[in-house]
């Protein structure tokens, strides 16, 4: 069993200052600041989330963060969905090693909602900053996939269901093909995001659930998302 730890979001009175899990607002950075740069628009990415790690779910990264941005999706880039496709970042502190393009810039944007404004018609973007709720509970291990094909329908039905939802650390929940880094023992699920599920706007495209994953040393991330 793999330990994770579900997500639920709160909504906060005041801007989140410590170094602690949570999604939108500014990053609170551990160390000089490492904003990632759109390879294609040579623009800041929308910061997504900071998540403080701990030994219990990350055994040896105690301590570290990593941040994790997206380019706007407002923009149409291609390659969000990709893990090197130069439009999304994991950026872990200290100790990361940045597999793009960063500058030392600490406001850019970040996570929004859409609202309605008296007066006006439509929906109006706002920025957002939320903190969360962590429930630790038990995911059961991996399952490639070919071997979950091989399970009974009801089996691999309940399989899905344990392994849903936003959540930190865990077994994922492809959508798609197993989509790893690299190899499944290198690797380890930082996060787990579904774009149904979420108190904001995010485009990981038809129903689409992103992952983050971490190296076992703890120094470098891949983002990747997938969709229906």
């Amino acid at each position: 069993m793999i330990t994770r730890n579900t997500i639920k979001f709160k909504v906060t009175e005041l801007p989140i200052s410590d170094v602690v899990t949570k999604f939108g607002g500014q990053p609170n950075w551990l160390e000089e600041a490492q904003w990632p740069i759109s390879s294609e628009m040579d623009s800041p990415m929308r910061f997504i989330c900071q998540i403080k790690l701990t030994n219990d779910l990350f055994p040896g990264c105690e301590g570290k963060v990593a941040y994790i941005f997206m380019t706007d999706d407002d923009e149409y880039v291609d390659g969000t969905w990709e893990p090197d496709g130069g439009e999304n970042a994991v950026i872990i502190q200290p100790g990361g090693k940045p597999q793009i393009k960063v500058r030392n810039i600490t406001t850019g944007p970040t996570l929004q909602d859409f609202v309605e404004v008296k007066g006006k018609t439509g929906l109006y973007p706002i920025d957002i900053e939320l903190a969360v709720d962590l429930s630790a509970s038990k995911d059961p291990e991996f399952i490639p996939e070919a071997e979950r094909f091989e399970l009974a329908d009801d089996d691999y039905e309940k399989y899905c269901n344990k392994l849903g939802g936003n959540k930190i650390g865990g077994t994922p929940s492809f959508l798609q093909g197993d989509e790893f880094p690299g190899n499944t023992d290198d690797w380890s699920l930082l996060m787990q995001l579904d774009s149904c599920e979420v108190p904001f706007s995010i485009n990981f495209g038809d129903s689409g659930v992103s992952y983050a994953f971490i190296n076992k040393e703890g120094t470098i991330g891949k983002f990747l998302w997938q969709c229906c």
